[in-house]
């Protein structure tokens, strides 16, 4: 995608299935731009992509009717009230009139404005706001849903509020979601893969799940007992091993050793453990990687 001839995005290829992508990069790095191309907003410079099997450069009226759209910007009305803006918004993605309607009270209901749905937009707070945008982007129920910055702006009780219906919808199975945020908390709670942009380009592409899977050689546990006699049992076995204080232990796993000889161990020597976790990279470790270290692939 250019801009006059400015490049915006160069060289992405790829194919995503995941419930919940994550889109990040810093400012300029081009997610909307990229979010824009995929909806048909601007035609790409060169290249095509396919949502669904259908090529956004000719099929764009058919994929409209497939996707939800909650813009970063608010994108309202004046003085139209929020059921009829959410009404308008289905019919102009392909539901008829006393359908839209219907679909309208139902998801202003389900984002918890329903008693506030023939209340002017205009009238609204940030945070209702943006519950208005998620609304229209799912009334129509939509199999993909691009969300951009839907935290932006929000108090901790409101972005909690975003993350917890963004996260329904995932689980429902019932959409795909693709958030786009600079906030790595919101897509480490809400995704399952990531896709980082630098410069217009593919920095990383990371499956979270498969990431932690990787990790899993490394534990952290909490016991209660005879942690000197547990640890020196845990050594034998080839594992390293160091003691971070009176209850904890970290243990390096060599290969056949799995977690249920460390349980066997424990049982044994009559040691508790109270508590496991593996280690893994965080996401702010994978992005600022990523800035570092230029550009990747899929």
């Amino acid at each position: 995608m250019r801009f006059g001839k400015r490049p915006i995005l160069q060289n992405l290829k790829g194919e995503l299935r995941g419930r919940a992508i994550g889109l990040l990069g810093p400012n300029g790095a081009g997610k909307t731009t990229l979010i824009h191309t995929l909806l048909g907003f601007h035609p790409p410079s060169s290249g095509t992509a396919h949502i669904f099997g259908r090529d956004i450069t000719t099929d764009a009226k058919h994929i409209r009717a497939l996707v939800g759209y909650m813009p970063e910007r608010d994108s309202f009305i004046a003085k139209m009230s929020a059921v009829h803006f959410v009404r308008l918004m289905a019919e102009l993605s392909g539901l008829p009139s006393d359908a839209a309607l219907e679909r309208a009270h139902e998801a202003l209901f389900y984002v918890g404005l329903g008693e506030a749905r023939y209340r002017s937009l205009d009238t609204y707070s940030l945070g209702m706001k943006q519950l208005a945008k998620l609304a229209q982007a799912i009334v129509h129920g939509p199999r993909l849903i691009f969300l951009d910055e839907p935290t932006n702006g929000l108090d901790p009780p409101a972005r909690a509020r975003m993350i917890r219906l963004v996260r329904e919808i995932r689980d429902s199975g019932k959409a795909h979601i693709v958030l786009s945020s600079h906030l790595l908390r919101d897509v480490e709670e809400c995704c399952e893969e990531i896709l980082i942009l630098k410069d217009g380009r593919l920095a990383v592409y990371c499956n979270l799940e498969e990431e932690r899977k990787a990790n899993r050689k490394f534990l952290m546990l909490e016991t209660r007992g005879d942690q000197h006699k547990f640890a020196a049992a845990i050594g034998a076995l080839g594992c390293e091993y160091a003691l971070t204080g009176e209850t904890r232990v970290k243990v390096v796993l060599q290969d056949g050793v799995e977690v249920r000889d460390l349980y066997r161990i424990a049982a044994q020597q009559d040691i508790q453990i109270r508590r496991l976790s593996y280690k893994r990279d965080s996401l702010e470790d994978i992005f600022l990687k990523a800035m570092e270290n230029g550009h990747g692939g899929l």
